[in-house]
Order: C-alpha cells, then structure tokens, then sequence
C-alpha cells in the first residue's frame, strides 16, 4: 500500500535564483503534457511508473522516459461507476482501485495498473480505504477487513479464498510459515476507530488455505501505520520456533502453540508532539528507542508510564531477566540507546520524527475554495534532555553529562567515543568516563541551532536551523557548510539531505559539499520524492515532470 518511502511535498515549482540563497536549479529529465488536470498522484520506484488522476480520469506513465502507457475516463475503465470518488494503489499487486462511494452503497473496481484492464469490480464490501485493505504478496491476495470479518480474496479475479470472524481490525503485519500457514497481527486505523467497536489486541495464525484459525494470542502494545511514508510501526521474525514481535519492546511467542514464552514490553501511548494546524492525521515516532540485541542479550527500555523507566537486559532465547537499571527519572522521550564497548548509552529527549497528512481549504479572491493538501515528515525536539551511560554488564550508571540539559540532537558511535550535540556545540565522548575528546561550536557554520545529527563516512553531518554543515569526526574540524532558510530536516537518502519549510520550500543538499538545489513551492500542485532522494516527480495543472536533485 504504501506508495513511497520518501516525503511527499504538496506543491514544487522551480525557485527563482537569488544571490541570497539559491545555488543551482533542479534540472528537468522530462515533462510530459497530458488532456487532464490532476488532483491525486502516486508513483512506485520499484515498479517504474507513476499516475495521475483528475474526477474523471487518469493516466499512467513511465518513469524512466515520461511515456505515457495508458490514459482512460473512468466510465470506460469501469463501466458501472457513477463517479470515482478516490483511487488507491497497489503497487505489489500491480492495481489501482477505483472507489464509488455512497453510504452503504460503495462500489469499488479493480484495475491492472500496468494496461488499464478492468479485472474486477463488486458492491460487497463496504467501507473499505487504503487503511483497512493490505495485499499478501505471498498468496496474490488482498486481506479486506469491515465491521463484520477478515475477508481475503485473489487480487486478479475478486474471488473470496476464504472469510474469519475470528480476526478483528485490520491486519498490521504478518509472517508466514513453513506449514501453510500465515500469521496475522491486528491493530485498529485512528480512522476507523468506530468500525471497530470491541476490538481487542490478537496475534492469529491462520490456515492459508481455508482460512481456519489454528491460535488466537493476545499481544501487549499499540500498533501504528506511519500518517505519510505509510510504514507499520511493529514486526515479526520467525526464528526457530518461536515468533519475535517487536512492538513498545519484544514479545515471543511459540509458532506451533501461539503460548507467550516470555515478555518485556509496555503499554504506553506516549505523544510527547502536538500536531501542527490543520492536520487530519499525525503522529510521532521514536518517541522509545527499539529493543537493542547484542548476540544473545537484549536491552529494553521499559517505559511504564510517562515519569517512570527503566533499562532491562534479558536473555534473548529465555527471556530472563538478568538486570534492571536505576530509574531513568522524569523522561518523556528516549529516543536513543546505544551500546559501545561493553558501554550503554542512553540519550534523553531530542529529536523524534513526525508525520502529518493537512488539509485546508483556503477561499480566494474571487470566492472560490482552493484545498491545501500536504504530507510531511519533519523532526522535533522533546525535553527534558540528557545523556547517560550504564554498564551492559551489570546496569550500573558510570556517568551523566551537564553538557545537555538545554538541548540535544541525536548521537552516534564512533570507535570508542559517542558524537552528539547540545544544539549550539558538536561534542566526542569517551563512553566509558563521559570525557569530552573535543568540544566544537557551530557558531562558524552560520546555519543556527542543530536539530540532527547524521553519520556520513568520516564526517558528521550537522542539520541546522538554516541549513547544514559537515565535520571531521576525528578531531571535530569544519568541512563544509551551507546556509538556507529556517527549516526542517526531512529525510536523508544516499549522499542526498532534504530540507523542507513550513510553506514546502525546500532544498536537496549533497552532503560532501553542502552544496544545494532549490525549489520555491507553487499552490496547486502535487509532488513526491523518490526512495533514494534522486528524483521528485511533480504534477502541475496538466503536465508531468521528473527532476533531479543532483
């Protein structure tokens, strides 16, 4: 379901230079004219097209040349529609859904998105959106969960395979097995809260074949979709046996019995972000680090409640608890937890990631209505802030820094020290007595307070305010910078860093030079990066463009 990785960006338009600011342009790899204005857009990386759709209808094109491969109204797509009220891909199951919506009437169709052919169409499914239809790859089949049951059904016919009303929610991960089986993890969409009523948290393993439910396990936690790069915020693995779910922690199961072998997670809904105006869907992430596994041991950070946690080590395979820390006292975030050396290290607050999906409607001059549409990913700070360090081996506390009470960024290892920066200074750290190996300020950078830090071959690359810059992790030494306007960190692919505005300006840096190229956001149109940061296609009025950020 998820149409990209990357950020999404409502509106791009190429930003006129300025001596101030402006470096180089984007330059255009196509464009191409269509009959058609747009009002929704995907595109797939992997599968190398992209559509965009007006309220009557849609074209598909390739990627690598702008070719377009089919366009259609939706009348002749699929006879029957009144209207198409919403078009949902499904980039795996190489089809765009076409929806007819009207209250307990809704007709979808089923569209193979490489030719246009209508493969199906039906009236029996009713409230179904992009957030309670997933496609199992391995069975070529779309789970459709409604109010009533857990339906799947081949992706090429609409066939019903089989139906459970014993699966409640929406499937939000899944792992299948060596036995016909498939293993299906619930969680119930923000969206569809009230479709949902007496939902309860359920682990289920499942017969592939007629759908008979072999085990039904309760799990501890709240499961999340990511609002823009869609991504589920929980997952399985199967390993000898036993079914590893991490979720607020780690919780393991038995594969053949769906018996809970051991636990050590909690069940906190913690927001620590409030959602920006306008916004219909949002959420934040990395609010608590995940489970850290060094060969046999894990280390968890219990958070159970908002003024009280706690670093666990247990034993992987039995889940043993071997040692608790002193209470981390009256964190709401910890977003870090590293280990170096035989050294935890553990960063209190600092930047958490957020996602929000704003819709606005904005009357123009002459009274009519323009909508707003955007999809962001953007980065915020959460006090208070800190960094720690505990011995793994037995969860001692070896020291506390005073150098971050006022800010921190993020941190990361490097041999046997720890970068991290307060917001005003890029610091190294001896893990295992907090010394400081160099204090750097970034007053010479010129790009304001740092919101991030990142990791770049030798360098460490300092996300401002207003821009970026890069330093020797060695010795601390200014490498490169580059100023910009007041933004946001928004997403680092390759070599290549985005940086985004409130009004969707922004700015594709290359992270060696500090070099940039830059757009100025126009209203009206719609515009997604690809998964490697490379290219942004962008839809306006009735022409397709690819740019590149390099």
């Amino acid at each position: 379901m998820n149409m990209m990785k990357g950020i999404t960006l409502t509106s791009l338009a190429l930003v006129v230079c300025g001596a101030l600011y402006a470096q180089d342009d984007m330059t255009v790899v196509w464009e191409t004219k269509c009959d058609h204005k747009f009002e929704a857009a995907g595109v797939s990386d992997t599968k190398g097209f992209l559509y965009g759709a007006s309220q009557k209808e849609v074209t598909v094109c390739n990627n690598d040349n702008g070719t377009v491969i089919w366009t259609k109204r939706y009348k002749d797509a699929a006879p029957g529609l009144r209207k198409v009220d919403e078009q949902i891909p499904m980039w795996d199951a190489n089809v765009l859904f076409l929806f007819d919506r009207k209250l307990g009437k809704d007709k979808i169709a089923c569209l193979d998105i490489t030719s246009g052919a209508l493969l199906w169409m039906t009236d029996k499914y009713q409230n179904i959106s992009e957030d309670n239809v997933v496609y199992i790859k391995e069975m070529d089949a779309f789970a459709l969960s409604t109010k009533e049951a857990l339906t799947m059904i081949k992706a090429r016919t609409g066939e019903e395979i089989w139906t459970t009303t014993k699966f409640k929610g929406v499937v939000g991960a899944y792992i299948v097995g060596e036995d016909g089986h498939i293993v299906l993890l619930n969680f119930k969409p923000t969206g569809l809260a009230a479709l949902f009523a007496g939902f309860k948290n359920q682990v289920v393993k499942i017969n592939m074949k007629n759908g008979d439910v072999a085990w039904d396990q309760s799990y501890i936690g709240i499961v999340q979709k990511k609002v823009v790069t869609r991504e589920t915020m929980a997952y399985m693995k199967l390993k000898e046996g036993k079914i590893f779910l991490y979720l607020n922690g780690i919780q393991v199961y038995d594969y053949n019995t769906g018996a809970q072998q051991w636990s050590a997670a909690f069940d906190a809904d913690i927001n620590v972000v409030k959602p920006p105006k306008g916004a219909r869907r949002f959420g934040v992430y990395g609010v608590v680090a995940e489970p850290l596994i060094v060969g046999n041991d894990v280390y968890v950070i219990d958070m159970k409640n908002k003024k009280s946690q706690y670093i666990k080590k247990y034993d992987l395979n039995s889940g043993k608890l071997l040692w608790t820390s002193a209470e981390v006292k009256d964190a709401k975030a910890i977003p870090g937890l590293y280990h170096v050396d035989g050294t935890l290290i553990l960063q209190e607050g600092g930047m958490v990631e957020c996602q929000a999906y704003i819709y606005e409607r904005q009357r123009n001059q002459d009274g009519s209505i323009t909508i707003i549409q955007r999809w962001i990913v953007y980065y915020r700070n959460v006090k208070p802030n800190g960094v720690q360090a505990f011995s793994a081996t037995d969860g001692t506390k070896l020291w506390d820094s005073e150098r971050f009470r006022k800010g921190i960024t993020n941190g990361f290892a490097s041999g046997t020290n720890f970068i991290v920066c307060s917001g005003k200074a890029i610091y190294s750290l001896d893990v295992k007595t907090g010394s400081e190996q160099y204090e750097v300020a970034l007053s010479d950078a010129k790009i304001s307070r740092a919101q991030k830090i990142l990791k770049y071959q030798d360098r460490t690359i300092v996300v401002g305010q207003k821009g970026i810059a890069n330093y020797n992790i060695s010795d601390g030494k200014l490498m490169a910078s580059g100023r910009w306007k007041s933004g946001d960190y928004a997403g680092m692919y390759g070599k290549t860093l985005l940086f985004q505005r409130e009004n969707d300006d922004f700015a594709a840096y290359d992270v060696e030079t500090c070099k940039y190229k830059a757009y100025n956001a126009k209203k009206g149109s719609i515009s997604k990066l690809t998964n490697d940061g490379l290219h942004v296609y962008a839809w306006e009025k009735k022409t397709i463009s690819k740019l590149s950020t390099q």
